[in-house]
Protein backbone atom coordinates (compact mmCIF):
# COMPACT_ATOMS: atom_id res chain seq x y z
CA UNK A 1 0.00 0.00 0.00
CA UNK A 2 1.14 3.73 -0.12
CA UNK A 3 0.13 7.12 2.09
CA UNK A 4 -1.30 8.59 -0.96
CA UNK A 5 -4.27 6.54 -1.27
CA UNK A 6 -6.53 5.99 2.32
CA UNK A 7 -8.74 3.44 2.65
CA UNK A 8 -11.34 4.34 5.35
CA UNK A 9 -14.29 1.93 5.92
CA UNK A 10 -18.05 3.93 6.90
CA UNK A 11 -20.49 1.24 7.86
CA UNK A 12 -21.18 -0.08 4.63
CA UNK A 13 -19.42 2.34 2.36
CA UNK A 14 -15.48 2.02 1.46
CA UNK A 15 -13.79 5.32 0.94
CA UNK A 16 -11.21 5.29 -1.58
CA UNK A 17 -9.19 8.81 -1.32
CA UNK A 18 -6.38 9.93 -3.17
CA UNK A 19 -4.07 11.39 -0.76
CA UNK A 20 -1.12 13.26 -3.00
CA UNK A 21 -2.22 16.75 -2.52
CA UNK A 22 1.71 18.34 -3.06
CA UNK A 23 1.14 16.82 -6.90
CA UNK A 24 -2.45 17.79 -6.89
CA UNK A 25 -3.44 13.84 -6.81
CA UNK A 26 -0.88 12.60 -9.70
CA UNK A 27 -1.31 8.88 -9.72
CA UNK A 28 1.75 6.55 -9.16
CA UNK A 29 1.93 2.91 -10.08
CA UNK A 30 1.73 2.11 -6.11
CA UNK A 31 -1.02 4.01 -5.66
CA UNK A 32 -3.51 2.70 -8.88
CA UNK A 33 -1.90 -0.90 -7.30
CA UNK A 34 -3.49 0.64 -3.86
CA UNK A 35 -6.44 1.36 -6.07
CA UNK A 36 -6.96 -1.75 -7.42
CA UNK A 37 -6.66 -3.81 -4.28
CA UNK A 38 -9.45 -1.79 -2.25
CA UNK A 39 -11.92 -2.13 -5.28
CA UNK A 40 -11.40 -6.18 -5.07
CA UNK A 41 -11.40 -6.44 -1.45
CA UNK A 42 -13.95 -4.38 -1.40
CA UNK A 43 -15.96 -6.15 -3.64
CA UNK A 44 -15.20 -9.29 -2.22
CA UNK A 45 -16.21 -8.43 1.35
CA UNK A 46 -20.17 -8.58 1.65
CA UNK A 47 -20.49 -6.11 4.46
CA UNK A 48 -19.18 -3.29 1.68
CA UNK A 49 -21.71 -2.16 -0.40
CA UNK A 50 -20.85 0.79 -2.29
CA UNK A 51 -17.29 2.24 -3.03
CA UNK A 52 -16.51 6.11 -3.19
CA UNK A 53 -13.67 8.19 -4.74
CA UNK A 54 -12.79 11.19 -3.52
CA UNK A 55 -9.65 13.92 -3.96
CA UNK A 56 -8.43 16.32 -1.62
CA UNK A 57 -9.64 20.34 -2.05
CA UNK A 58 -8.75 21.39 -4.68
CA UNK A 59 -7.49 18.28 -6.72
CA UNK A 60 -9.51 15.14 -7.27
CA UNK A 61 -6.32 13.78 -9.28
CA UNK A 62 -4.55 15.63 -12.36
CA UNK A 63 -3.90 11.95 -14.13
CA UNK A 64 -1.38 9.91 -14.09
CA UNK A 65 2.67 10.96 -13.25
CA UNK A 66 4.03 12.29 -16.14
CA UNK A 67 7.41 11.12 -14.99
CA UNK A 68 6.15 7.22 -15.55
CA UNK A 69 5.04 8.48 -19.22
CA UNK A 70 8.81 9.58 -20.04
CA UNK A 71 10.18 6.86 -18.91
CA UNK A 72 8.29 4.23 -20.91
CA UNK A 73 9.12 6.64 -23.48
CA UNK A 74 12.35 6.46 -23.17
CA UNK A 75 13.18 2.82 -21.46
CA UNK A 76 10.15 0.80 -22.96
CA UNK A 77 9.43 -0.07 -19.54
CA UNK A 78 6.10 0.52 -17.76
CA UNK A 79 4.53 -1.54 -15.29
CA UNK A 80 0.56 -2.58 -15.54
CA UNK A 81 -0.81 -0.91 -12.34
CA UNK A 82 -2.67 1.67 -14.22
CA UNK A 83 -3.93 -0.66 -17.03
CA UNK A 84 -4.81 -3.30 -13.99
CA UNK A 85 -7.01 -0.13 -12.05
CA UNK A 86 -8.79 0.33 -15.48
CA UNK A 87 -9.44 -3.03 -15.67
CA UNK A 88 -10.71 -2.99 -12.17
CA UNK A 89 -13.24 -0.20 -12.59
CA UNK A 90 -14.57 -1.87 -15.51
CA UNK A 91 -15.18 -5.38 -13.74
CA UNK A 92 -16.17 -3.53 -10.19
CA UNK A 93 -19.42 -5.64 -8.88
CA UNK A 94 -20.26 -2.84 -6.69
CA UNK A 95 -22.14 0.99 -7.35
CA UNK A 96 -19.66 3.36 -7.20
CA UNK A 97 -19.81 7.04 -6.50
CA UNK A 98 -17.43 9.84 -6.51
CA UNK A 99 -16.89 13.28 -5.70
CA UNK A 100 -14.71 16.10 -7.32
CA UNK A 101 -13.62 19.63 -6.74
CA UNK A 102 -10.86 21.38 -8.55
CA UNK A 103 -8.76 19.47 -10.93
CA UNK A 104 -10.00 16.18 -12.83
CA UNK A 105 -7.50 15.33 -15.25
CA UNK A 106 -6.84 12.51 -17.93
CA UNK A 107 -7.87 9.61 -15.55
CA UNK A 108 -8.95 12.18 -12.96
CA UNK A 109 -11.72 12.49 -15.79
CA UNK A 110 -12.65 9.01 -17.23
CA UNK A 111 -13.08 7.21 -13.77
CA UNK A 112 -15.98 8.92 -13.40
CA UNK A 113 -17.38 7.83 -16.66
CA UNK A 114 -17.32 4.44 -14.89
CA UNK A 115 -19.24 5.43 -11.71
CA UNK A 116 -22.50 5.20 -11.12
CA UNK A 117 -23.12 8.78 -9.54
CA UNK A 118 -20.67 11.45 -9.86
CA UNK A 119 -20.82 14.98 -7.54
CA UNK A 120 -18.75 17.99 -8.76
CA UNK A 121 -18.25 21.15 -7.03
CA UNK A 122 -18.45 24.89 -9.12
CA UNK A 123 -14.93 25.06 -9.54
CA UNK A 124 -14.43 22.17 -10.81
CA UNK A 125 -12.91 21.32 -14.51
CA UNK A 126 -12.66 18.54 -16.50
CA UNK A 127 -10.22 17.78 -18.98
CA UNK A 128 -8.66 15.15 -21.01
CA UNK A 129 -5.34 16.33 -23.05
CA UNK A 130 -4.24 12.75 -24.50
CA UNK A 131 -4.03 13.77 -27.90
CA UNK A 132 -2.10 17.34 -26.74
CA UNK A 133 0.44 14.76 -25.34
CA UNK A 134 0.75 12.70 -28.65
CA UNK A 135 -1.17 9.59 -26.74
CA UNK A 136 -4.94 8.37 -27.26
CA UNK A 137 -8.04 7.98 -24.73
CA UNK A 138 -7.92 5.41 -22.44
CA UNK A 139 -10.05 3.86 -19.57
CA UNK A 140 -12.62 2.90 -22.01
CA UNK A 141 -13.02 6.56 -22.35
CA UNK A 142 -13.50 6.06 -26.36
CA UNK A 143 -16.19 4.03 -25.66
CA UNK A 144 -18.60 5.17 -23.03
CA UNK A 145 -18.12 8.75 -24.00
CA UNK A 146 -20.13 8.79 -26.92
CA UNK A 147 -22.47 7.16 -25.33
CA UNK A 148 -23.15 9.20 -22.46
CA UNK A 149 -21.89 12.99 -23.95
CA UNK A 150 -23.35 12.38 -27.66
CA UNK A 151 -20.01 12.29 -30.19
CA UNK A 152 -19.78 15.52 -30.70
CA UNK A 153 -19.17 16.32 -26.89
CA UNK A 154 -17.00 13.40 -26.56
CA UNK A 155 -14.74 14.43 -29.31
CA UNK A 156 -14.63 18.18 -27.74
CA UNK A 157 -13.63 16.17 -24.48
CA UNK A 158 -11.12 13.43 -25.43
CA UNK A 159 -9.92 14.68 -29.29
CA UNK A 160 -9.76 18.54 -28.71
CA UNK A 161 -9.08 18.63 -24.73
CA UNK A 162 -11.22 20.85 -24.10
CA UNK A 163 -11.82 21.23 -20.61
CA UNK A 164 -16.09 21.00 -19.39
CA UNK A 165 -16.91 23.01 -16.31
CA UNK A 166 -19.18 21.28 -13.70
CA UNK A 167 -22.07 22.87 -15.15
CA UNK A 168 -21.04 21.79 -18.72
CA UNK A 169 -20.46 18.20 -17.34
CA UNK A 170 -23.81 18.17 -15.63
CA UNK A 171 -26.08 19.37 -18.91
CA UNK A 172 -23.53 16.87 -20.97
CA UNK A 173 -24.59 13.81 -18.66
CA UNK A 174 -20.98 13.60 -17.27
CA UNK A 175 -21.75 14.07 -13.65
CA UNK A 176 -25.19 13.83 -11.44
CA UNK A 177 -24.93 17.03 -9.51
CA UNK A 178 -23.25 20.54 -8.69
CA UNK A 179 -22.84 20.76 -5.30
CA UNK A 180 -20.93 23.53 -3.22
CA UNK A 181 -16.89 22.51 -1.76
CA UNK A 182 -18.21 22.44 1.98
CA UNK A 183 -21.05 20.39 1.17
CA UNK A 184 -19.11 17.70 -1.21
CA UNK A 185 -18.37 14.81 0.88
CA UNK A 186 -21.23 15.18 3.01
CA UNK A 187 -23.11 15.06 -0.44
CA UNK A 188 -21.73 11.91 -1.93
CA UNK A 189 -21.77 10.16 1.27
CA UNK A 190 -25.28 10.77 2.15
CA UNK A 191 -25.71 9.17 -1.75
CA UNK A 192 -23.75 5.99 -1.09
CA UNK A 193 -25.72 5.26 2.16
CA UNK A 194 -28.67 5.73 0.51
CA UNK A 195 -27.67 3.06 -2.53
CA UNK A 196 -26.21 0.59 0.32
CA UNK A 197 -29.68 0.79 2.10
CA UNK A 198 -30.86 -0.56 -1.26
CA UNK A 199 -32.03 -4.44 -1.53
CA UNK A 200 -28.29 -5.53 -2.42
CA UNK A 201 -29.74 -8.15 -4.92
CA UNK A 202 -32.19 -6.21 -6.99
CA UNK A 203 -29.73 -3.07 -7.07
CA UNK A 204 -27.53 -5.64 -8.55
CA UNK A 205 -29.19 -6.80 -11.14
CA UNK A 206 -30.79 -3.04 -11.87
CA UNK A 207 -26.87 -1.88 -12.13
CA UNK A 208 -26.24 -4.59 -14.79
CA UNK A 209 -28.92 -3.98 -16.88
CA UNK A 210 -28.15 -0.57 -16.49
CA UNK A 211 -24.37 -1.13 -17.51
CA UNK A 212 -22.56 -1.46 -21.02
CA UNK A 213 -21.59 -4.97 -22.02
CA UNK A 214 -18.06 -6.02 -19.10
CA UNK A 215 -16.77 -7.78 -22.25
CA UNK A 216 -17.25 -5.05 -24.95
CA UNK A 217 -15.39 -2.79 -22.23
CA UNK A 218 -12.69 -4.56 -21.60
CA UNK A 219 -12.19 -5.60 -25.24
CA UNK A 220 -12.35 -1.42 -25.93
CA UNK A 221 -10.00 -1.03 -22.82
CA UNK A 222 -7.24 -3.57 -24.29
CA UNK A 223 -7.66 -2.10 -27.47
CA UNK A 224 -6.93 1.36 -25.87
CA UNK A 225 -3.63 -0.04 -24.20
CA UNK A 226 -2.90 -1.22 -27.35
CA UNK A 227 -2.48 1.96 -29.09
CA UNK A 228 -1.42 3.70 -25.65
CA UNK A 229 1.82 1.93 -25.55
CA UNK A 230 2.37 2.21 -29.14
CA UNK A 231 1.91 6.08 -28.82
CA UNK A 232 4.10 6.13 -25.90
CA UNK A 233 6.99 4.76 -27.56
CA UNK A 234 6.17 7.13 -30.74
CA UNK A 235 8.83 10.23 -31.55
CA UNK A 236 5.33 12.72 -31.26
CA UNK A 237 4.32 11.70 -28.14
CA UNK A 238 8.17 11.51 -26.68
CA UNK A 239 8.61 15.11 -27.67
CA UNK A 240 5.92 16.57 -26.23
CA UNK A 241 6.78 14.91 -23.00
CA UNK A 242 10.00 15.64 -22.80
CA UNK A 243 8.94 19.65 -23.48
CA UNK A 244 6.56 19.43 -20.87
CA UNK A 245 9.04 18.24 -18.28
CA UNK A 246 11.79 20.35 -19.38
CA UNK A 247 9.23 23.40 -18.79
CA UNK A 248 7.94 21.92 -15.14
CA UNK A 249 12.19 21.79 -14.80
CA UNK A 250 12.58 25.61 -15.58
Amino acid sequence: MTEHILIERQGAVQIIRMNRPDKKNALTRAMYAAMTAALAEGDADPSVRVHVFLGVPGAFSSGNDLADFLAFATSGKFGSEGWDFLFALARAEKPMVSGVDGIAVGIGTTLNLHCDLTFATPRTVFRTPFVDLGLVPEAGSSLLAPRVLGRQNAFALLALGEGFSAERAKAAGLIHEVVAEEALESTVLNAANAIAARPPQALKIARDLLHEPREELVARIELEKEHFKERLRSEEALAVLTAFMNRKKA
